[in-house]
């Protein structure tokens, strides 16, 4: 990629799948270690990478959404931004004529 504005756009996609996978680990480990996921490590290690994650939804949620939500939130608009980022990384790769982008 010799072109740094699809590199960066790249970036920003890995990052969000890094917080996607997390979200999904996390939520898989709360539904198989039920009330005691608060002393799993495993649950604790999802729970510090998917902490940004979890500020920025609650600073742009409206304070009427429970933070018991919040992660389901944080997925789906991370989720959506994923799917921005694909459209955008596609259109910048048109633009500069790249083929398999």
């Amino acid at each position: 990629m010799s072109h740094p504005d699809v590199f960066i756009v790249s970036i920003l996609r890995a990052l969000i799948e890094v917080a996607l996978f997390a979200l999904l680990g996390q939520g898989a480990v709360a539904l198989l270690a039920g009330a005691r996921r608060a002393s799993n490590p495993i649950y604790l290690l999802f729970t510090t990478v998917t902490r940004p994650v979890i500020r920025v939804t609650r600073w742009l949620a409206p304070k009427l959404i429970v933070d018991r939500h919040l992660p389901w939130l944080a997925f789906f608009v991370t989720f959506w931004l994923w799917i921005v980022l694909a459209w955008v990384k596609r259109v910048l790769c048109e633009s500069h004529g790249l083929v398999g982008c």
